[in-house]
């Protein structure tokens, strides 16, 4: 496959996997079963503000890309992506779907989320245009602290859920249940959508492999 080939594929998949990636935790919110960890403190946040899920989804990240300043950490072109497009498409998909309220309806909605939710982390980890500003906070910490990431990575999204859940945001089963299942689903996708290495490298792609990545958050 030819540079610029490869460079058009990786772009399609990097924003086609962001805009996945919102439109899959719309269907979470919808489904109202429980949300992963993030979305948990937006909604919460969301509930105390009268901002919309997206637009709070949008602020945090920025806010949390600022915090990689002490930390040192170089965003590419997916983290600051990540910030905007997230949120737009979980704002638009929100608008167009609507509500559920039996179960039969709220436990596809769930299981259709999760499964596209992984789908989506595939694809924008594979594109290799650096990590979401909330993974790239969690390796900062990993480097400057020393602590490992599972450490950081448990005690950064306790903090977050449970913050959330504070302020109103959903817990219940999808929580558990993204937990669990969200990990193998994004190692499926990955390999899925893998694309081969470019020879040469530039500032907008990110230094670590896609093995390394955590969540596209």
């Amino acid at each position: 496959m030819s540079t610029r080939r490869r460079l058009g594929r990786r772009l399609t998949q990097l924003y086609a996997g962001l805009a996945l990636y919102g439109a899959s935790s719309a269907l979470l919110v919808e489904a109202g079963l429980g949300l992963e960890p993030w979305n948990v403190l937006h909604q919460g946040l969301a509930e105390l503000t009268g901002l919309t899920i997206g637009v709070v989804s949008i602020i945090v990240g920025a806010a949390v890309l600022l915090l990689w300043i002490p930390l040192r950490q170089r965003p590419g072109l997916g983290t600051v992506s990540n910030v905007f497009v997230v949120g737009l498409a979980m704002d638009g998909t929100l608008a167009l779907v609507p509500d559920a309220h039996s179960l039969a309806v709220r436990v596809p909605l769930l299981l259709s989320g999760i499964v596209l939710n992984g789908a989506a982390t595939g694809l924008y980890i594979a594109a290799r245009f650096g990590p979401g500003p909330r993974d790239g906070l969690m390796t900062g910490l990993h480097r400057r602290t020393g602590r490992s990431i599972r450490a950081m990575r448990t005690g950064i999204e306790a903090m977050v859920v449970v913050t959330g859940f504070l302020l109103g945001g959903t817990i219940g089963v999808g929580t558990v249940l993204y937990a669990v299942s969200i990990g193998p689903l994004a190692q499926l996708f990955l390999r899925v959508f893998a694309v081969a290495s470019a020879p040469d490298r530039s500032t907008v792609v990110a230094a670590a492999t896609p093995e390394r990545a955590i969540l596209p958050r």
